[in-house]
C-alpha cells in the first residue's frame, strides 16, 4: 500500500497546526496591500512537505520545541519567497492551478512581496538569535541562486554533461531539502555529525526527487495518451537527454539538439527524440540513478537508532518517490 500525504502528517500532526496560525502571523504587515497579498498566499499554500521535514527531523533527533517552530517558518518564508520571484522570472501566471501574485498585481508588486518574506526570514532568526539556523537557510539561497544561473547559462549551449547536471540539480533542488532536515536536527539539539548525517540524507532525497521529476516527462499523459515532453519545450537538458547524447552517435546527436533549440514545438521531431531516448536507455539509465539515489539516503537514515523517528522519514522518502506529478 502507498503512502499517503496523511501517513507522513499524522507523527506531526499537532506541530503542523499550530505551525500554520504561527505562519500567518509571521506575515502580518501594517500595510493593507501586503496583508490582502499574503492572505491569498496562505488560503492557497501547497502540501507543506518543507515544514513537516524540519519537524520530522527535529523529532528523530530531540524533541520539537519553540526553536524547530521558528526553524520551520524560516524555510517556509524562505521557500514561498522564492517561488513568488521564480513565477516573476519566469513570466508564470499559474501558481498550483490558482493565478499567481505578478499576475494579478503585477512583478513590482511580486518582487517586493517576496523581498518582504525574506525580510521576516533575517527578523525572526536574528530577534531570536537563532544564528546557526539562520546560517543553514542561507545556504539554501544561495545554492539555489547558483544552480539556477548555472542552468541559464548552460541551457543557452545545451552542453550540460551529467556531472553539471547533477551539480544544478544538488544546488537547485536538493538543498532547500538538505536544508529542513539539517534545521530541524539543529533545533533539536543534535550533535555536529547527526546534523550533518541528516543534512546529507536530505540531499540524496532532493535529488532522488528532481530525478523523479526528469521521468514524469515520459509518461503517458491521461488526457493525451501521449508523454508530455515539456522539458523538451521549455528546453531543459534532463538526465534521459543527457545519457542519450552521450550514446547515441553525432547525427542523432545532432538532430536531438537541433530539436531542442528550435524545433522544440514540433510534435513529429519530438516524437523521434523520445524513440531515441528509448532505445538508447535514457530512461532506464535515470530510472537506475534515481534507485541510487534513494538508497543512498536509506543507508544514511539507517545509520541512525531504530524507531518511530527513523521510520517516520523512511515513509517520507517514500511518499516523495512513488508520487504521480
Amino acid at each position: 500500500m502507498s503512502t499517503t500525504l496523511n501517513d507522513i502528517k499524522a507523527p506531526v500532526a499537532d506541530e503542523m497546526k499550530r505551525f500554520e496560525t504561527g505562519f500567518r502571523d509571521s506575515l502580518k504587515s501594517k500595510t493593507p496591500l501586503l496583508n490582502r497579498i499574503t492572505r491569498y498566499i496562505v488560503k492557497r499554500k501547497g502540501k507543506q512537505m518543507r515544514p513537516i521535514l524540519v519537524f520530522l527531523s527535529a523529532k528523530l533527533c530531540g524533541e520539537i520545541n519553540e526553536r524547530t517552530h521558528r526553524g520551520a517558518a524560516l524555510i517556509e518564508l524562505m521557500h514561498t519567497a522564492s517561488l513568488v520571484h521564480d513565477d516573476v522570472v519566469d513570466d508564470s501566471n499559474l501558481r498550483r492551478g490558482f493565478f499567481s501574485i505578478n499576475a494579478l498585481w503585477k512583478n513590482k508588486i511580486a518582487v517586493l512581496v517576496g523581498d518582504f518574506m525574506l525580510s521576516r526570514v533575517l527578523l525572526l532568526a536574528v530577534q531570536h538569535k537563532d544564528y546557526d539556523l539562520l546560517e543553514l537557510v542561507s545556504k539554501a539561497v544561495e545554492q539555489m541562486s547558483e544552480g539556477e544561473l548555472l542552468q541559464i547559462e548552460k541551457a543557452r549551449r545545451l552542453d550540460i554533461e551529467e556531472d553539471i547536471y547533477f551539480e544544478i540539480i544538488r544546488q537547485k533542488t536538493a538543498s532547500l531539502l538538505k536544508s529542513c532536515c539539517a534545521v530541524g536536527a539543529a533545533s533539536a539539539g543534535a550533535s555536529e555529525s547527526d546534523i550533518q548525517n541528516l543534512a546529507n540524507f536530505g540531499e540524496q532525497m532532493g535529488l532522488a526527487f528532481q530525478i523523479k521529476d526528469d521521468l514524469f516527462d515520459y509518461q503517458l499523459n491521461n488526457n493525451t495518451g501521449k508523454p508530455s515532453m515539456l522539458d523538451i519545450q521549455e528546453r531543459k537538458m534532463t538526465l534521459p537527454i543527457i545519457h542519450t547524447l552521450k550514446h547515441c552517435g553525432n547525427s542523432n546527436r545532432r538532430f536531438i539538439i537541433s530539436t531542442i533549440k528550435r524545433h522544440n514545438t514540433d510534435e513529429k521531431r519530438i516524437k523521434r527524440v523520445l524513440e531515441l531516448v528509448r532505445s538508447h536507455g535514457g530512461i532506464e539509465y535515470t530510472e537506475l540513478k534515481l534507485q541510487e539515489c534513494k538508497e543512498n539516503a536509506t543507508r544514511i537514515l539507517h545509520e541512525f537508532p531504530d524507531g518511530s523517528g527513523r521510520n517516520n522519514l523512511s515513509r517520507y522518502l517514500n511518499f516523495v518517490l512513488e508520487r504521480n506529478k
